[in-house]
């Protein structure tokens, strides 16, 4: 069995104000990607968008537009709740979306047991876990002050390259100045785009449990105590970064329960709208963030690829001075290695194979219809189009974001990476939305991971019981 291994830090605060940086090559890629919202008010179509965008976002958060959620409003606002804590350690409160059956057997190894301690499965999957959420989450965090303020922190000016994005129509503050709350003045964050929770005309707050079973309350998590964001900048959404991060994670390590944990990532990331911490355009947005940035890792592209990144996931609490950070070079062969990992511990947990164990589940993922239906309910939240023209046009995936297709061979390596990206370009969402402005990480903003991963589940399948007979 492998050793637990313990941290001494857990960084729930993934929006709060961080220290100057230059922003890298991979940030900027991610800047120059999130950047068409900070140009909508220079048009009907975007001024429409943003319109919808508060709209939508409040509806969702009173319970005024009836989502398929998996489970009932009064339930999914308590999970919500409780999904404010992020475990991005060891991404614990996301492996429910294993299933029952698995979900136990990994939180018997992998739990938080307050808010700074947590246990991991194995050092390969810590490893995994901490340099994965290390990459997304500076993509996205490189975006808050960003698109804000020009800022790297509130109050630090961005490098002249990344200062060179912001042109061309580009505003900063948008939803601030969308929503009649600019950046300082009262009610508003002080650097810009203030969240719902201050934007809404109407907020629904409510009492509950948080993560631990503690007595909490939705405000606690949007004015403090337990995280104050009155002065974070909204766009786009850390938490649903994380959440779609290492639910991929966890999908690419487990591919029996690829669907659900997707399924499980687009839940994490509505849950931020349910409390009022988001608007439905910062969870699109953190959506694209995660999944352009694990398919470059997948593609070991050398600006994702290399660098030391610090990983608290490794701190052994018996060690004093223990090896807190990871440097990657083949990022599948970490994969590989984790997956091995995860693989014998999970059999070990459960007692059978890990597909038989995965078909075990009588939890609000069980059913493939409702989760597929709440997938696609979050597809793009019925934001308007913004770029008409390319609205009714089908992407190429593989000419124009041809490392997305590893996002499904890694889990089903049966298809290669031309058919992975087929299989994307044919099942993507719809076209011209508020990112969807003809770059690559628009594509992005596009995927259909849940509908792919079935069709790519299938042909993987197919071709197995084709082998099996010969």
């Amino acid at each position: 069995m492998f050793g637990t291994l313990r941290i001494g830090l857990a960084l729930v605060g993934a929006a709060l104000p961080l220290p100057a940086l230059a922003q890298s090559a991979a940030n900027l890629t991610a800047l120059h990607g999130l950047v068409p919202v900070a140009r909508l008010q220079t048009s009907p179509e975007g001024k429409a968008a943003l319109d919808a965008n508060l709209r939508v976002t409040g509806d969702i958060q009173t319970g005024a537009l009836a989502q398929p959620t998996l489970l009932p409003f009064p339930e999914q606002q308590q999970l919500a709740l409780r999904d404010c804590f992020i475990t991005d350690g060891n991404a614990a409160n996301l492996a429910d979306g294993l299933g029952t059956t698995l979900a136990q057997a990994y939180h018997a190894q992998a739990a938080y047991s307050d808010y700074k301690t947590f246990t991991s499965i194995a050092p390969a999957v810590a490893n995994l876990i901490g340099y994965t959420n290390n990459v997304s989450k500076a993509d996205s965090n490189s975006g808050k002050y960003f698109f804000a303020n020009a800022t790297t922190n509130g109050k630090h000016p961005v490098s002249e390259e990344a200062a060179a994005i912001l042109s061309n129509g580009v505003v900063t503050d948008v939803f601030g100045k969308a929503y009649d709350r600019p950046a300082g003045s009262p009610g508003a964050d002080r650097y810009g785009n203030s969240r719902p929770f201050q934007t809404l005309p109407r907020l629904r707050a409510y009492r509950g449990q948080d993560y631990f079973g503690r007595p909490s309350h939705s405000l606690d998590w949007l004015r403090g105590p337990s995280q104050d964001l009155v002065d974070s900048p909204s766009y786009p959404s850390g938490h649903t970064t994380y959440g779609y991060t290492e639910s991929m994670v966890l999908a690419l390590l487990v591919p029996e329960r690829y669907q659900q944990m997707v399924a499980r990532a687009a839940e994490y990331g509505n849950d931020r709208i349910i409390v009022g911490a988001h608007y439905a355009m910062d969870v699109l947005g953190g959506r694209a963030t995660s999944l352009h940035a694990l398919a470059h890792l997948l593609a070991n592209d050398p600006a994702y690829v290399g660098p030391i990144r610090k990983n608290p996931a490794v701190l052994d609490s018996a060690t004093a001075e223990a090896d807190k950070s990871v440097g990657i070079t083949d990022y599948r062969a970490l994969l590989a290695e984790a997956r091995a990992a995860m693989t014998e511990a999970l059999k070990a947990g459960c007692g059978d194979t890990v597909a038989a164990c995965a078909a075990k589940d009588t939890g609000r993922f069980k059913d493939a219809a409702a989760n597929a239906a709440f997938y696609a309910a979050t597809q793009t939240y019925g934001l308007p189009v913004v770029h008409p023209d390319l609205a009714g046009r089908r992407e190429d995936v593989g000419q124009r974001a041809p490392e997305a297709g590893h996002l499904l061979t890694a889990a089903f390596p049966a298809l290669t990476l031309d058919e992975a990206n087929a299989i994307l370009t044919e099942t993507q969402g719809p076209g011209g939305g508020f990112l969807d402005d003809g770059s690559e990480f628009g594509v992005y903003s596009r995927l259909d991971l849940y509908t792919a991963a079935g069709k790519a589940a299938a042909l993987a399948a197919s071709r197995a019981d084709a082998g099996a007979t010969r």
